[in-house]
């Protein structure tokens, strides 16, 4: 299985993803720009991505945590997700991010 992940500086990478991990462990795993800073408690939006529209349909509908944490977001749109809430499945092989802006680590301009 893989993931689509376009970083801040709008580079294409893509990353072998295994099931059962949330999106947001994969992009830091293969070391990617991404602060994540929380772990995946969904207690920060520092993991935001925007998913490619032809995906947003086939992610789990979002919950009312999630979202307030995406009120904590930088350039939050409809397709906003926290890549800790999405976890690595079949029917995702192929899943398209593209990093959102404020999610790199701090100190470390987008190359």
């Amino acid at each position: 299985m893989h993931i689509h992940v376009t970083d801040q500086a709008g580079t294409r990478h893509t990353l072998e993803a295994l099931e059962g991990f949330r999106v947001m462990e994969i992009i830091r795993d293969w070391g990617l720009d991404i602060k994540a800073e929380c772990g995946g408690a969904c207690a920060c939006a520092t993991c935001h991505v925007h998913v490619a529209e032809d995906w947003t349909g086939k992610l789990y509908p979002i919950e009312a945590e999630e979202e307030d944490m995406l009120d904590q977001a930088f350039d939050v749109r409809d397709n906003s997700r926290l890549s800790c809430q999405l976890l690595m499945s079949a029917e995702l092989d192929g899943l398209e991010v593209t990093l959102a802006p404020g999610t790199q680590i701090k100190g470390r301009a987008a190359a």
